[in-house]
Formats: C-alpha cells, structure tokens, sequence
C-alpha cells in the first residue's frame, strides 16, 4: 500500500476531487486537530450519491423525507472515506470546511479553524469496514506528515451535547496514531 502525500495546495493525490463551495480562508492558525464524523445519506443507506449533493449544496428535498430538513444546510468535510475505501476530497486542508460547528477542544473554540474533518460513510448503530481504517490510517499519516496534528478526536468530544458520531462503533484501537482522548 503506497502512502499517500498531500501537495503544496493542500490537496491529496490519491483522493477523488470534488469541489465543495462550502469553505472560506482559514484564520491564522495552525492545522493542529483531526476531526472524524460519520455520515450516511439517506441515514443507515451506503452507496449513494447523497453525502456529495449535501456537500456540493445539490440535495434534492423530494427525494427522501429527510433530506426536506437539511437539504439548505451549507456544509462539508474535507474528506470522505466511502465503505469501500475510496477517498474523495472537498476542500484543501488549507481552507477551512464546515464540519465541526460549535465546537471546543481544549478550551479553544470553532474547531472548524483549526481543524481537518474527515467523514466515514457509516453510522452509529454498525461497524466501520476495515478498508476503511486502512484509508483513514494512510490519510492519518499523510496528515500527520504535513502539519502539526496534536489529537486526533470525535466530533462528539468537541460538541458531546449536540453530536454522538463517529458513535460507539468506531474503533479508536484500529487508528496507528492513537492520540483520542
């Protein structure tokens, strides 16, 4: 398995590029923090190309009764690691992408601008897939080689009283670099 490497525009070459409009500039900070998130959509339903119209702002609100409530958030990741292992990248990690919200780590608030967020295609009522952790690990050191990463967390440990995920499934002990808190 060949490493990956991220280039100087913050871009990873073995990811999939699919624009998301959802970033803006970061502050002046340092990229210190990795961010992991679980998605499916429809919720529980892999496959689909649900997760890149939310994060390309193209979710159809007709086409599942849950889209009807999120379809005008304007969110994103950095990056998605689908259940078969595949990577595809939104935004450069020197932008900053609208994953983690109203957030604190450390005491420090708007994890968003010194973060990188990486979703898994999944939820939090089954297990991740094991290629899956093999995409994270490589992109983790890929990371870990190109900023200062400090932690590695959940978006529950950031935002506990408003988000559960990566959820009780994901197994923090599969991660190489093991920094969860």
């Amino acid at each position: 398995m060949e490493n990956y490497a991220i280039n100087n525009d913050g871009f990873v070459a073995h990811a999939q590029q699919i624009a998301s409009p959802n970033f803006d500039a970061r502050p002046n900070e340092e990229i210190s923090l990795i961010v992991i998130h679980n998605i499916s959509l429809p919720p529980s339903q892999y496959g689909g190309n649900g997760i890149i119209e939310l994060f390309t702002n193209r979710l159809d609100p007709d086409e599942h009764p849950y889209y009807a409530g999120i379809y005008t958030h304007q969110v994103s990741a950095h990056f998605l690691i689908r259940r078969d292992g595949a990577l595809i990248q939104f935004v450069s990690c020197l932008n900053r992408a609208w994953h983690a919200g109203k957030s604190n780590w450390q005491s420090r608030e708007r994890c968003n601008d010194f973060s990188v967020g990486i979703e898994l295609e999944g939820s939090d009522f089954e297990a991740f897939e094991d290629i899956q952790y093999q995409t994270l690990n490589k992109l983790v050191d890929c990371l870990n080689n190109s900023y200062p990463i400090q932690a590695i967390v959940g978006h529950s440990d950031i935002a506990p009283d408003r988000k559960t995920d990566p959820g009780p499934f994901f197994d923090w002990q599969k991660l190489t670099h093991h920094h969860h808190h």
